[in-house]
Parts: structure tokens; C-alpha cells; sequence
């Protein structure tokens, strides 16, 4: 049983059962498994396009390969809007839980399989496949985790749960210095297909909310579907939430898709201007433990964001968060110069990106009522990247005419956006989840 809604217990964990802290524990390792993967192709994504360019004819420039990179990585999250859209959906149609599971298989067999990828093309269809699992999973783990926890110890799980991404990072980070140096990116690619076994936990010890239950038989009675999004769409003040939804979620992913990713190519860069044969191992190793220390930033960056909305609210959060990004992003790429310059802006890099991300993983659950959560979510956190799936694609435009440092700087310009969707956002602290 959950604690009474009322009760406001002084520790955030007070009055949890063993039943939360294992949803807790699933569905943060559905999102760090589902990043994991996700960085594996970051790390990997620059050695694999000069193979397979090479392959084809294709010659492997620095312009060509970051303009086939943006190119992969604008389908690939192309697909991640797709999948966020249509699981959303099912995620409210079919239950949280089973929505998890399969999303999980498809982001982990598309990642196995796009290490056997021939051509560049291979390789961007394989990207769009797994983004459709990478979009729909976090809806489904959200509301799962939103729905099961109590009022006072929502936005530190959901904090916690979006903190958990840094920790797939970290470990992706791992995976590329131990096992890319030896066996090359194809293998790397091959261990993102372990986190499939996740799906045996899920299905076994995990069951639908009691909330979503309850949701879906009211709906059954009185002949309505979940997951309808007309009804959002005809509904003005779940209208206004849900476009003040797609545009946050349009700040942050252009920000962490357009910018903060491409970290690993500006310090390859730095590191082995002339991409030397003989510099490639220790380059890694050290591209490596600095994506490893950007993602330790990340991680402290979502905790301090779950702390700060529970204190000052959700607005304010977002706010302090938009600042930070505004001003480390464009510094992280003008300052870092060196390997050690590396290990001071990363992480500031990476605290300023997963503090916005962590504020919407607290502040889209509470926004839309239970019958429409994962599809709200959803459609809040992954539609957006329909219009952020051109970032990458302008990054790479941008560094071939500008320079990595001054693309940055310019795609920066978006997070003043995030301050204009601000005024129309509504505050959630201290209050229920909508029905």
C-alpha cells in the first residue's frame, strides 16, 4: 500500500516499501540501459562513419564524416520522436510495464545489430530502429515511476530515475576504453544487446499501477479510449500543457543532441588533428574518461535539478537550469584546449544538460492526468525531436563552415527560447497528480 497522499513525511524515502525501491531500480535501469546505448553510438559514431565511408569509396574528411554524422544522427532521433509518439500511446493503451519490455528488446537488438552494419546507409536505418525503442521507453518508466511513489517522494524518484542516464553514460564510457581499443566499434556495439535480459525482471516482478488500472476501468465502462490524443488536443488547458511540453522538450534535445554529444568529436579533434593511426589508442582512452567524467557532471546535474524543484518549485528549476546551459555549452567548447581543460568543462558541460532534462522528467508526468500520462509524456519529451532532428544535421553544417567551437556557440542560442515557453508553464509543486 502507498502512504496517504496527505501525510508529508521530512525524508523523501519515508514510508516506502520494498515494492518502490524495486520500481524504482527497474525503471532507472530501463533509462540507464537505454542511454547506454545510447552513448555507445556517440563514442562509436565517429570511428564507424570513416570505416564505412572508407568502404564505400567515400573519402573520410572531417567535414564528410561529420556531415554523414549529422546525417545518422538526425534519422536516428527522427526515429526517437517516432517511437516516443506511437509508445506513448501504448504506453496508456497497453500498461506501463509492457510497454517497457518491448521497448527495451528494441533498443538493446538494434544496437547488437548495428555492428554489423556495411554501409552508412545500414548503419542510419539500424539508428532509426533503435531510436524507436530509445523514444517510447522513457514515457512508459515515467509513468510507471510517477504513479507508483506518493506525492513527497515523486520528484527525488523521478530525479533519480533521470540521474540514472548518467550512469548508462558512465558505463557506455567504460564499455568504449575497454573494449573499442582492443576489438574496435563493431564490438562495442555488440555488448548494447545485454540489457535485453532486463525484460525477464520487468515481466516477472513488476505489475501495472494501481492508478492505471483503475484508469483503464473506468474507461472500459464508460466506452472511452486511453491515450487519446484529440482529447488532449481539444482540451485547452491539457492543449497549453502539451505544447509548453513539446517546446521545452525541443530546448533540451536540440541542446543535448545539437551540442553536448558532439564533445567526444572536439576532443578527438584537439587531441589528433591530423587523425593519426598511431595517436587513435590513447586518444580513445582519453576521449573515454573524459565522456566518463561529463556524465559524473550529469548525474549530480539531475540529482541538484529533483532537489531544487521539490524546493523552490518546478519553474523556478527549469529557469536556473536554462542558465546553466546557456552559459557552459558555448564555454565548454571555446575553453576546452586540452586533455585537462577537458576534465573541468565536460563536467559542467553535462550538470548544465541533465539538470534541464532532470526537470522535465519531474515536471511531464505531472502535467497530464493519468489516462494520458505516457502519451503526454511521450509526446512532450520525444515529438519535439521531429523538430530538434534537424540539430544535428545544422551542427554538422555549421562545423564544416564555422568551426565546432562557433557551431556550438550559435545552436546555444536556442536555451533563450526555453525562457519565452517558461511564462506559459504551470507550477506542479505540491500538488496531486491529475485524474
Amino acid at each position: 500500500m502507498q502512504p496517504s497522499e496527505e501525510v508529508t513525511p521530512k525524508r523523501w524515502y519515508h514510508g516506502l516499501t520494498g515494492y518502490h525501491w524495486l520500481v524504482l531500480v527497474v525503471a532507472s535501469c530501463g533509462w540507464l540501459f537505454d542511454t547506454m546505448d545510447q552513448w555507445l553510438y556517440v563514442f562509436s559514431r565517429q570511428p564507424a562513419l570513416r570505416e564505412l565511408l572508407t568502404k564505400q569509396g567515400i573519402e573520410a574528411t572531417d567535414a564528410n564524416v561529420g556531415y554523414y554524422s549529422g546525417i545518422v544522427q538526425a534519422i536516428f532521433i527522427f526515429g526517437w520522436a517516432t517511437g516516443g509518439f506511437l509508445f506513448g500511446i501504448v504506453g496508456d493503451r497497453l500498461g506501463r510495464t509492457r510497454t517497457m519490455a518491448i521497448t527495451v528488446l528494441m533498443y538493446a537488438g538494434f544496437t547488437g545489430l548495428s555492428g554489423l552494419a556495411r554501409t552508412w546507409e545500414e548503419f542510419a536505418l539500424l539508428r532509426f530502429l533503435t531510436g524507436l525503442g530509445v523514444g517510447g521507453e522513457f514515457a512508459a518508466g515515467a509513468s510507471l515511476v510517477a504513479e507508483v511513489f506518493p506525492s513527497h517522494a515523486r520528484a527525488t524518484a523521478l530525479g533519480i530515475m533521470q540521474a540514472s542516464s548518467a550512469v548508462g553514460n558512465i558505463l557506455a564510457g567504460v564499455i568504449n576504453l575497454t573494449v573499442a581499443p582492443t576489438f574496435g566499434w563493431r564490438w562495442v556495439f555488440a555488448v548494447g544487446v545485454l540489457p535485453a535480459f532486463l525484460v525477464f525482471v520487468i515481466r516477472l516482478f513488476v505489475k501495472e499501477p494501481e492508478r492505471w488500472q483503475q484508469e483503464k476501468e473506468r474507461a472500459l465502462r464508460e466506452n472511452r479510449q486511453l491515450g487519446a490524443l484529440s482529447e488532449m488536443w481539444h482540451t485547452p488547458h491539457l492543449r497549453r500543457n502539451l505544447l509548453v511540453g513539446v517546446g521545452f522538450g525541443a530546448v533540451g534535445i536540440v541542446g543535448f543532441w545539437g551540442i553536448s554529444t558532439w564533445s567526444p568529436d572536439l576532443l578527438r579533434n584537439i587531441l589528433n588533428p591530423e587523425n593519426l593511426p598511431e595517436l587513435r589508442p590513447d586518444v580513445e582512452r582519453k576521449v573515454s574518461i573524459a565522456g566518463i567524467m561529463q556524465n559524473g557532471g550529469a548525474f549530480f546535474g539531475s540529482l541538484f535539478a529533483a532537489w531544487l524543484a521539490q524546493k523552490v518549485g518546478r519553474r523556478v528549476a527549469i529557469g536556473v537550469a536554462l542558465s546553466f546551459c546557456l552559459i557552459f555549452a558555448p564555454a565548454t567548447f571555446h575553453l576546452t584546449n586540452s586533455f585537462a581543460t577537458a576534465l573541468v568543462m565536460f563536467p559542467l558541460l553535462g550538470f548544465s544538460m541533465l539538470a534541464l532534462l532532470g526537470c522535465y522528467a519531474v515536471y511531464f508526468p505531472e502535467i497530464f492526468p493519468t489516462r494520458l500520462r505516457a502519451t503526454g509524456t511521450g509526446f512532450s519529451y520525444n515529438v519535439a525531436r521531429y523538430i530538434a532532428a534537424v540539430a544535428p544535421w545544422t551542427f554538422g553544417t555549421l562545423r564544416g563552415a564555422f568551426g565546432i567551437q562557433w557551431a556550438a556557440t550559435i545552436i546555444s542560442l536556442v536555451f533563450l527560447l526555453g525562457y519565452l515557453i517558461l511564462r506559459y508553464a504551470a507550477e506542479t509543486k505540491d500538488k496531486p497528480l491529475p485524474e
